[in-house]
């Protein structure tokens, strides 16, 4: 598995019907407040054409896409920071994701209620990001506690600690999230430690009817007001998703558009129909997909391969990873007993034509544990195997 996305927001925003729409998993959907009353787990395989082509110059047994990990979590209500709801369920799980995707209803359906009786994308979000913001804030507050304590004893650490908190604390009590905030080089292990919500990466993920789908798209893509679209006046769905995507440039937060419950559906069909129903609906790309790109953007991640007559497989690393840090990825093994990696780039791969020509032409290189792993690096690890 590579990264982890949690899809949180409020009740009846379609946090499931997202889920199912990426995973098809068939996760329960009702018209009623936390049909989800755990977490449903479920994984998107990530199309990559670059594996495709490793394979078909390698031809090894077997083929692993990477994929991502998705988690859809319990609605929110306000006072999930005090436990309202299934606010402690809810904080617990979305702490352990990577990314955050923030569900937002911006859709009409009188069949599912909106919780505080109308929809209202930026105020929905803004509640969502308070409850963060101020179940940050109860960490924080208990943790600066503690440092003050400390830095009594007059330990500069401490009181270094001290001056980070209580930025953090000022910051998060005027619903600034943790992520905007910036600190010192040095205070980066502490922030770690915390497992700040609101220090995690975000996007919005606007859910959107069918019928509004493309424009929402055009004025996702362009940032800008829906107006004078090609079907006449504005729906209130996307007034309400052009209030969210001024809202998310305002802080630097990707947005994307889903049509989730027709896109849940298509997920339900065979491999074999999803293609002539995405040409009925006239849709060039998905929400989906739009959804997954965007989240390995905002994560800062790529993509390396490796290679053997058994399996070529992708592995979904951030950017900047080592050689030996990539070998763990792997095995731990590797990673323990690393003497070199073999390395060549997809582009001369795919002109030589074979590994043994990218060899001859010089272009498979050995490089050592610190080289920086570039995406779309085709890497063959040698390493000591531990002692028995």
């Amino acid at each position: 598995m590579g990264f982890s996305v949690g899809l949180v927001g409020l009740p009846n925003a379609g946090k499931s019907t997202v889920f199912n729409a990426l995973t098809a998993a068939g996760a329960e959907v009702g018209a009623y407040p936390f049909t989800t009353v755990g977490r449903n787990l479920g994984a998107r395989v990530i199309p990559d054409e670059r594996l495709d082509t490793v394979a078909r110059i390698t031809r090894p047994v077997k083929v692993t896409p990477t994929a991502l990990e998705i988690v859809d979590i319990a609605g929110l209500v306000p006072g999930a920071h005090r436990g309202e709801g299934l606010g402690n369920q809810f904080l617990g799980h979305i702490r352990e994701v990577d990314l955050i995707g923030h569900v937002v209803r911006c859709f009409e359906n009188e069949r599912v209620a909106p919780v505080d009786g109308r929809a209202d994308p930026v105020r929905d979000a803004e509640t969502v990001e308070l409850e963060l913001a101020l179940a940050d804030l109860d960490t924080v507050e208990r943790r600066l506690e503690r440092a003050r304590r400390r830095a009594k004893g007059g330990v500069g650490a401490d009181q270094a600690d001290v001056e980070t908190l209580e930025r953090l604390r000022e910051s998060l009590a005027r619903g600034i999230p943790a992520r905007r905030l910036a600190l010192a080089s040095g205070a980066t292990a502490l922030v770690r430690e915390l497992f700040l919500l609101t220090s995690k990466p975000h996007l919005y993920i606007g859910n959107v009817s069918d019928q509004d789908f493309e424009v929402a798209a055009a004025i996702g893509a362009n940032r800008s007001e829906p107006g004078g679209s090609p079907r006449g006046p504005t729906s209130p769905g996307l007034a309400g998703w052009a209030a969210l995507v001024a809202h998310a440039a305002r802080s630097g937060t990707p947005a994307v558009p889903v049509a989730a419950a027709v896109e849940a559906e298509w997920a339900a069909l065979p491999i074999t129909e999803r293609a002539l129903w995405q040409e009925e609906f006239g849709l060039a790309i998905s929400g989906g997909v739009s959804l997954v790109r965007a989240a390995y953007e905002h994560l800062n991640v790529m993509t390396f391969y490796t290679v053997n007559e058994n399996e070529a497989r992708a592995y979904t690393v951030t950017k900047g990873t080592s050689a030996v840090a990539a070998a763990g990825k792997v095995h731990t093994d590797m990673e323990k007993g690393f003497i070199r990696a073999e390395v060549v780039r997809f582009s001369d791969l795919e002109r030589a034509g074979s590994m043994a020509a990218a060899r001859q032409k010089g272009t498979l290189r050995a490089e050592g544990r610190d080289y920086v792993v570039q995406d779309g690096d085709i890497l063959y690890f040698r390493f000591a195997p531990p002692a028995n």
